[in-house]
């Protein structure tokens, strides 16, 4: 049953990380974590949000760790991250599908009998009536799943993308190491690529500049956070042209 209430953006592309999946663990996933990052998508549904959801895979490998001296190239290393988003996807998929409800799988790179293949607009049709799961990245090497959620973000005309973190939001710089950080409830594009502010990368913040779309950062681990964004409360940070 759909909620009557206002809500701030009817399409979201939402961002997980595979590191938050992973817990407390060295690797794999924490299936407490995954439940409950379910149960929070679970409470927006009644608003009537169309969901599309990019999954990491760095709670499984991360190509950008790799190095000659491992014999495993960058670009050897990111293709297999994009498996490892796959996987993440899948486990992702099979959970939300558990709880009855509508969700599909797709990746840029297709895996027969598992996964379709992503294409633009049969997920612009899906996405009004499933959570759609995007796994593999962008489907080549040397451009992280941040990026991925944006250029999905742009493809699927969505309002904003969501990106699910363990901390609050944006700070001036490290407040654990600097006490007097300034927290930013709202800031701009340019001083986030001018500072090079590490959030996500570069190249995710100049996609989302240059097609006007705001990036909300939050604490995923404060229960309520998505609803609260959802329902026009200022919860974390939102980056957009001001």
């Amino acid at each position: 049953m759909k909620i009557k209430k206002k809500i701030v953006y009817n399409r979201i592309i939402l961002k997980i990380s595979g590191e938050f999946l992973q817990g407390k663990n060295l690797s794999g996933i924490d299936n407490k974590l995954l439940n409950y990052i379910i149960q929070e998508i679970k409470s927006i549904l009644p608003l009537g949000i169309e969901i599309g959801i990019v999954i990491g895979g760095g709670n499984l490998f991360r190509g950008r760790y790799c190095d000659e001296n491992n014999n495993i190239k960058r670009v050897l290393g990111d293709q297999i991250g994009m498996i490892s988003t796959i996987i993440n996807g899948l486990l992702l998929y099979h959970s939300i599908k558990n709880k009855l409800i509508n969700v599909y799988l797709m990746s840029s790179l297709p895996i027969k009998g598992i996964c379709k293949e992503y294409d633009t607009f049969k997920a612009i049709d899906l996405i009004k009536n499933n959570i759609v799961i995007l796994a593999g990245g962008i489907g080549n090497p040397l451009f992280t799943t941040d990026t991925t959620a944006c250029l999905r973000a742009i493809e699927l005309e969505a309002d904003a993308i969501l990106k699910a973190t363990k901390v609050d939001g944006v700070y001036s710089k490290d407040p654990i190491n600097y006490p007097d950080a300034e927290f930013f409830h709202k800031i701009n594009y340019d001083y986030v690529i001018k500072k090079k502010i590490k959030i996500m990368d570069s190249t995710a913040f100049l996609l989302a500049h240059d097609y006007n779309i705001p990036i909300h950062i939050f604490n995923i681990k404060k229960t309520g956070s998505l609803y609260k964004i959802l329902t026009g409360k200022n919860i974390g940070t939102i980056i957009k042209n001001y």
